[in-house]
């Protein structure tokens, strides 16, 4: 799936003046968007793990790549060829 956070986006302002860029969180709903899109809605989630290794600028076009299946979901978050940020998403009661 395929994202673009728009430089009008609420979250923006302050994240950074002069340089905003798009919060982690924000990256984050996209992903459990992508995952409901296929899965349905979720039972309350965890983050064993989250990595973010560059930013996302407003208006970049950034594609979500999921792996996995109930419970437990890993992902990438990728800018053409560049990683974003990459790790794993489980329902509440997945063990760990």
């Amino acid at each position: 799936m395929d994202f673009t956070i728009p430089a009008d986006h609420p979250s923006l302002p302050g994240h950074f003046p002069g340089r905003p860029l798009v919060p982690g969180v924000v990256v984050l709903e996209r992903v459990v968007e992508a995952i409901e899109r296929t899965h349905g809605a979720l039972r309350p989630l965890r983050l064993p793990q989250v990595k973010f290794l560059q930013p996302l600028l407003p208006g970049e076009v950034a594609r979500i790549e999921l792996d996995g299946a109930a419970p437990r979901w890993r992902f990438r978050v990728l800018r053409d060829t560049t990683l974003i940020a990459s790790g794993e998403i489980a329902e509440q009661d997945a063990a760990a």
